[in-house]
């Protein structure tokens, strides 16, 4: 690996044992055996280093969403499919060490770390591409820029709320069986009053 990579995967360790406020440049030049001015010739800043590593992380849970390939057994849209999706969604949650507990930081000091929060919130529309064809079946290249702000937003909002649950009160926080039952809900009571619940 050349400087940059090393960079990338020390930073990655670095916000997983320290989070970002307390993550230092010399915490990721010591992880990844480089030196301080890799990180501005590479990076351009701290910050945006550990925003590239948390997007990095972030998409390295694909393959958790998917679980053990039940995912692809189930109906592209049906509340099986979404109930089996979450669930492993929820799994990485659960995780000691979870990445997600990293996003609550960003929530919670967004203003004092502008441009993690910056590159994290241009990441959103992107994890709810990600997010629709998971869901819905399809192929993320074909997700619509429309879809990606509506359904994608969804998902991404849905999925913000859980990391924050679980986090938060994990004894307490929604299982997907819990998600699924509310979404059956929220279907029969719309198609009852002919619109939104």
């Amino acid at each position: 690996m050349g400087h940059r990579e090393d960079l990338l995967e020390g930073a990655k360790r670095c916000l997983l044992a320290k989070g970002f406020v307390r993550t230092t440049a010399r915490d990721i030049v010591k992880e990844s055996g480089t030196n301080l001015a890799s990180i501005g010739y590479h990076y351009g800043s701290k910050d945006a280093l550990l925003a590239q590593a948390y997007v990095s992380l972030v998409e390295g849970m694909g393959d958790a969403f998917e679980g053990d390939g039940t995912v692809d057994d189930t109906a592209p849209g049906s509340t099986e499919r979404f109930e089996r999706v979450w669930a492993n969604i929820i799994g990485t949650m659960k995780e000691p060490g979870s990445v997600w507990r990293l996003s609550m930081e960003v929530l919670a000091l967004g203003d004092r770390l502008p441009e993690v929060r910056d590159r994290l919130a241009a990441a959103q529309r992107e994890a709810g591409r990600g997010l629709v064809p998971l869901l819905m079946g399809g192929r993320e290249e074909d997700v619509s820029d429309e879809t990606a702000d509506t359904l994608g937003a969804f998902y991404v909002t849905l999925m913000t709320g859980l990391i924050a649950q679980w986090t938060f009160d994990p004894k307490s926080a929604p299982e997907a069986g819990q998600l699924t039952e509310g979404l059956r809900r929220l279907i029969a009571a719309a198609g009852a009053t002919g619109g939104a619940p």
